[in-house]
């Protein structure tokens, strides 16, 4: 069966066109003008995955986005986006988007987001592990560190490190006795980063695992999503918990 794809654009050139790519790709899409549609459509057609416009008439893309969340509906989301201040893109993940594209794209990258957000579903639909479970980090020095992840006991399931905890399998994660609340890929790079604490994860290893796709040095989604994640995590007169090891990547550390 083809995935299901709910695109809500109102530029019609932009809308015809990313409709035409995606029928291609072998999706199959409906393609509505408005947020207003969206919001109709996502309640009668339940999509695999969402690709919403930020700015349209009416109802625009935030909007459609919490409106989703706020119905528990957890179905991915992948905004579009031509605001390109980091306010605006956070704005954005705020709302519960799982996944940005800034205008113009490459049609590529577009399907490269779908198809992460798209396997990200299918692994928490059918239980199986987490592809941020383990890795191979790059350090700073250059040399490279294998990090396993820890078997989790069949009770609990539960990660420690850094004073945060979190639960994978309920998706939850607390720093000291303070719930977080994070979206899907807050959680899985929150995750990936407790799993390795102390290994420096490079750029390419953490869209890897991540995002399934390194989008390159001038991509700035990692560090949007760092940065977002840093303002639910740190605590005034705490030290920083995920750190920047410049011209290689990021790390979690404990004191």
């Amino acid at each position: 069966m083809p995935r299901t794809v709910l695109l809500a654009e109102d530029d019609r050139a932009i809308r015809h066109a990313l409709e035409r790519a995606l029928t291609l790709e072998g999706y199959r899409v409906t393609a509505v003008a408005d947020g207003t549609e969206a919001l109709a459509r996502a309640h009668s057609g339940r999509p695999d995955v969402l690709v919403l416009d930020v700015m349209m008439p009416g109802i625009d893309g935030l909007q459609v986005c919490r409106e989703l969340r706020a119905e528990g509906d957890a179905t991915p989301i992948l905004m579009l986006t031509a605001l390109v201040e980091t306010a605006d893109r956070i704005a954005g993940l705020d709302a519960g988007a799982d996944d940005y594209v800034v205008k113009p794209f490459d049609v590529e990258e577009v399907f490269a987001r779908l198809r992460a957000l798209l396997r990200r579903t299918d692994r928490e639909e059918t239980g199986t592990p987490n592809a941020s479970a383990t890795t191979s980090a790059t350090t700073a020095s250059g040399s490279s560190a294998a990090a396993d992840a820890p078997e989790e006991p069949d009770a609990a399931r539960c990660l420690e490190a850094a004073g945060l905890r979190m639960d994978p399998r309920a998706r939850r994660a607390w720093r000291g006795g303070r719930e977080l609340e994070l979206t899907r890929t807050e959680f899985e790079l929150l995750e990936l980063l407790v799993r390795n604490v102390g290994i420096v994860l490079d750029h390419s290893t953490i869209y890897d695992r991540i995002w399934g796709y390194d989008f390159g040095p001038g991509s700035k989604n990692l560090a949007v999503y760092v940065g977002y994640l840093r303002r639910k995590l740190d605590q005034p007169g705490a030290p920083q918990l995920i750190q920047t090891v410049r011209g290689v990547g990021y790390v979690l550390r404990e004191d």
